[in-house]
């Protein structure tokens, strides 16, 4: 089994054949926050939350799918990119590694609700992933979601990203930088998990480029010529 980095994040065992307990770790790390007058929402505590923690980690360590081979120098690394208004851009990268053994830009996240998964391709809207292909450069991107319910869940949410989308992203960028520097300041969407109006949006197979939710999701009335979404092009 993959030995764990004592930071939740598996390893090879050919890198790294031992580590500290996961849980040993969390315990550590929470325990310092124990006393720091916290407010938790809803039922949680500070003991249901470790316990919580502790659950997921183990799930986590058994699922193995996740490997980081180099986790200190593969994991919150800082990319810079040059814009062509000389301003430099800054992103944060969570972890380089391999889910299911394909490369990837991997992102963590927690949350008390599942993540949407359908339909498929969904993760692909994400602007965040998005942005985070565009700076790496990688195709390849994936959300790991740890889920806080009764039943703890891990969720890998896998999304490959186009050329088309970073060059979208880079001109949503040069174009975002000149309204603030304009002082313009517009509302931008998007996709936002977990309450996600995206999911039930009946334009969403325009978006990803599925013509049988097009289908669905569009009447067409008769005597209404809407030939003009035939033509688009993505």
């Amino acid at each position: 089994m993959p030995a764990d980095n004592g930071s939740g994040c598996n390893q090879d065992e050919r890198s790294l054949p031992s580590g500290p307990d996961p849980a040993a770790v969390l315990f550590e790390q929470w325990g310092a926050c124990k006393n720091m007058g916290l407010t938790y929402s809803g039922n949680d505590t500070w003991d249901r939350m470790l316990q919580q923690g502790i659950q997921l980690l183990e799930r986590f360590a058994q699922d193995g799918r996740v490997h980081i081979r180099r986790p200190r120098s593969t994991q919150q690394i800082q990319f810079n990119r040059t814009l062509s208004s000389g301003n430099n851009f800054v992103a944060y990268i969570d972890a380089i590694g391999e889910l299911d053994r394909t490369p990837c830009v991997l992102e963590w996240k927690t949350t008390s609700a599942r993540y949407p998964d359908e339909p498929a391709g969904i993760s692909t809207l994400d602007p965040q992933l998005v942005c985070y292909s565009w700076m790496t450069g990688f195709d390849e991107v994936a959300q790991v979601v740890f889920v806080r319910k009764r039943l703890v869940e891990v969720q890998y949410l896998q999304a490959t990203v186009s050329d088309e989308q970073r060059q979208e992203f880079a001109t949503l960028v040069d174009d975002t930088v000149r309204r603030i520097e304009s002082a313009l300041f517009l509302p931008h969407s998007g996709i936002r998990f977990p309450q996600n109006p995206c999911t039930t949006c009946p334009f969403l197979g325009l978006c990803l480029d599925k013509p049988d939710l097009v289908e669905a999701g569009l009447v067409r009335k008769p005597g209404v010529d809407l030939g003009l979404f035939d033509e688009l092009s993505f």
